[in-house]
């Protein structure tokens, strides 16, 4: 009867050791779906960036305020009949 017994745990151990360990085992699962969610992260905030990146390429399409901004900030152009003040700041 002990020999039984200690037989059918073996049996039940080993059958629950691809369960737990296996490669589609539960400990696998829970480490793919913790990279899964990781991984949605990531592209969650990588779209936010390319739909900025959008609106400014359909800005730069469409508006002409949007050129003259950029570059009166990039390239320091200014209009006609407009005067440049610098403004030179002091800080020590």
């Amino acid at each position: 009867m002990r020999f039984l017994t200690i037989t059918f745990t073996l049996l039940i151990v080993l059958l629950q050791y691809p369960l737990w360990f296996g490669k589609g085992g539960w400990l696998n699962i829970i480490s793919l779906q913790k990279q899964i969610d990781q991984q949605v992260k990531i592209n969650e905030k990588i779209k936010s960036e390319n739909d900025v990146l959008m609106a400014v390429v359909q800005d730069l399409k469409h508006g002409s305020d949007v050129i003259e901004a950029k570059a009166r900030y990039d390239l320091g152009l200014i209009k006609k009949n407009e005067i440049f003040f610098l403004v030179i700041s002091n800080k020590n």
